[in-house]
């Protein structure tokens, strides 16, 4: 997959909005429409001929990867879901039939970021035979599809009917899809064994599935779990992010007219101090 980090040399301070753009349309040095796809993405430049190079880069021929990629595409995609514009979201929903896995990774990530659900049939498509999809593909680190990405996607798009095709991946031998298909029920249902699952995945031996779980949770809004986040072995950072987003997900279920009261239940102030005590 292509890196998000800057190219040697260059400071994200050297271009200008009309020199990135500029750089995007040409085609002679890859290296630099990479990094400008990328610099239009992290400065959120909502111009739209920045929005329509970008898209015009999803369907780029000239930038292969020695394993047959797509880099400018994998930037463009992630580019424009943080550029935040709808109009980008029907080509990126055809970018889940390109052949680079990470060009499908990308644009499942970035249409869950953009939050609309004209995507869900596309998205649900590629959780098609993933259940019996447990080897890894020849020479990669992963799996046929990127089946956790578009699961979370599904989940917090809110896509209700896609419930009876998520279930089943609760139970996936990959302990990160499971974690994903765990945090997409919880958020369709509401139901706390979904949430509890997760919960339990916090006292996995391994640090980085640890990790999966806190961001997990931290998506769900799933409150009980807000101890367990507290008291999970990893980093306060992490921990801080998820009750973050525990919080968010919390308040921004609430009643809007007890919210404009400025009311916090019991359950925001405490997960609130429980971030407290981990400054």
């Amino acid at each position: 997959m292509g890196s998000d980090a800057t190219p040697t040399g260059i400071t994200e301070e050297s271009l200008t909005v009309e020199q990135a753009i500029a750089n995007l349309q040409q085609t002679e040095d890859p290296s630099s429409r990479y990094y400008a796809a990328w610099w239009i993405g992290r400065f959120r430049v909502r111009e739209p001929i920045a929005i329509d190079a970008l898209i015009q880069a999803l369907n780029d021929e000239t930038d292969r990867s020695p394993d047959g990629g797509y880099p400018l595409r994998r930037n463009a995609a992630r580019a424009l879901g943080k550029v935040g514009d709808r109009q980008s979201v029907p080509p990126l929903a055809a970018c889940l039939a390109c052949a680079d896995y990470y060009v499908r990774e990308a644009a499942a990530q970035s249409l869950e970021e953009l939050g609309d659900a004209s995507c869900a049939a596309a998205l649900a498509a590629l959780l098609d035979g993933g259940m019996e999809d447990t080897e890894l593909r020849p020479g990669t680190p992963h799996l046929r599809q990127p089946y956790d990405a578009v699961i979370e996607a599904l989940g917090t798009l809110g896509v209700k009917d896609a419930i009876h095709v998520i279930q089943p991946f609760v139970e996936h031998p990959v302990p990160r899809i499971r974690y994903a298909a765990a945090r997409a029920m919880y958020q369709l249902t509401q139901e706390s064994q979904y949430g509890d699952r997760l919960v339990q995945a916090l006292g996995e031996t391994d640090l980085q599935l640890r990790r999966t779980a806190l961001m997990d949770l931290g998506a769900t809004g799933y409150v009980p779990a807000a101890g367990a986040i507290a008291q999970t072995h990893a980093e306060n950072s992490l921990k801080l992010i998820a009750l973050k987003g525990l919080l968010e997900s919390h308040l921004a279920s609430r009643d809007p007219i007890t919210t404009e009261k400025f009311e916090l239940p019991a359950s925001a102030t405490h997960i609130m101090e429980l971030m407290d005590s981990l400054l």
